[in-house]
């Protein structure tokens, strides 16, 4: 029963952990169109910091947490399909800390990029996630 509690919540910080990573990018597009250090520019520093904070960083960890445990459980190591996975995972968790980043570069205003590099670092973790849940459903290779 230990088990199905665990990849419930796996699943919902994954859930929660996805949602993050794909607005964060989209409130770096607005941000990017905001007055340096105007009122909507501050404000954006806000939502970003605290997203980020608050909500994809814990759910991250709780999702990299449960999903290592789960694997443990289930001794999934030696499986390729996995191997592929914890590949995708390492690329996501490089983005998350890209994004985080990218955070702290607006908070002193020294962003570098433009809205349309944040446009297409959008849907990055979005391919990412298709194909970790492709891995997932399907099994490949196992």
């Amino acid at each position: 029963m230990a088990y199905l509690w665990i990849k419930v919540l796996h699943i919902v910080a994954v859930i929660s952990w996805m949602a993050g990573m794909l607005y964060l990018p989209r409130l770096f597009v607005y941000h990017c169109d905001a007055v340096k250090g105007g009122e909507a520019a501050d404000k954006f520093c806000v939502m970003e910091r605290r997203l980020l904070r608050g909500i994809m960083t814990p759910a991250a960890v709780v999702s990299v947490l449960a999903g290592l445990w789960l694997a443990w459980v289930g001794d999934l190591w030696a499986d390729p399909w996995f191997h592929a996975k914890m590949l995708l995972v390492a690329i996501l968790i490089g983005i998350h800390v890209f994004l985080w980043r990218q955070v702290r570069a607006f908070a002193v205003g020294q962003n570098r990029f433009s809205d349309k590099f944040y446009r297409v670092i959008n849907e990055i973790p979005a391919l990412l996630m298709v194909g970790i849940v492709a891995l997932v459903v399907i099994r490949p290779w196992g």
